[in-house]
């Protein structure tokens, strides 16, 4: 039976690099593959010569690939169903940015891979800037059938679990809103310790301007 994959890692891990990778093994072998990412994520959207909007899924290291925008209230099961018109719409799904994703659309993939026997591969990040949990992960750490890390190093050597944001100075930033879409611009996966080493020297920082 298929399954519902969760594959999560820091900032910098190469997610949609291995999203890109799996849509080719797929289709090097005859699958076809709905490649998905939620509407949230509009960092390398364009509107082409033919004045339509484009969905593009980009790693860090030049793979680049096609994709579909899914906002927040499309019911990929009934879509993918509709779509279909009777028989299987594509032979895999593979989400990329999956953090973004609603807990009922994460349902609704695990639908997929059960009722259809479809897999939904997911890749993503596991917590935000405050090391919170996002809630399209949330959802997928309750019900997916099976969970990879993704692992990468801080720049201190150790694993990076957390995804640090920074400002335009450089200066890490604890506070704001859960989404605020960035890169290597303004985000730095990195271990806890360092992560909390910076907020104590920010903290410190400010205590000495008062």
């Amino acid at each position: 039976m298929a399954k519902l994959y969760f594959k999560f890692g820091a900032m910098g891990s190469s997610k949609t690099a291995q999203a890109l990778m799996t849509k080719f093994n797929y289709e090097e072998k005859d699958q076809s593959v709905w490649l998905i990412k939620p509407a949230t994520d509009t960092r390398d959207d364009f509107v082409g010569g033919d004045g339509k909007l484009h969905t593009v899924l980009r790693s860090r290291i030049g793979l680049f690939a096609d994709a579909e925008s899914v906002p927040a209230d499309i019911d990929l099961y009934s879509e993918f169903i509709s779509r279909g018109n009777g028989k299987k719409y594509k032979d895999v799904v593979i989400c990329d940015e999956c953090q973004f994703l609603t807990g009922k659309q994460v349902e609704q993939l695990k639908d997929l891979a059960d009722k259809q026997d479809v897999p939904a591969l997911c890749f993503g990040l596991r917590a935000d800037f405050q090391t919170k949990l996002f809630p399209g992960s949330m959802r997928l750490f309750e019900i997916a059938d099976s969970i990879t890390e993704i692992k990468s190093i801080c720049r201190c050597g150790r694993k990076a679990t957390v995804n640090a944001r920074f400002d335009d100075d450089g200066v890490i930033i604890t506070e704001g809103s859960q989404i605020c879409l960035g890169g290597n611009d303004r985000y730095e996966g990195m271990c806890y310790k360092c992560y909390r080493a910076l907020i104590d020297e920010k903290e410190r920082a400010e205590k000495e301007e008062k």
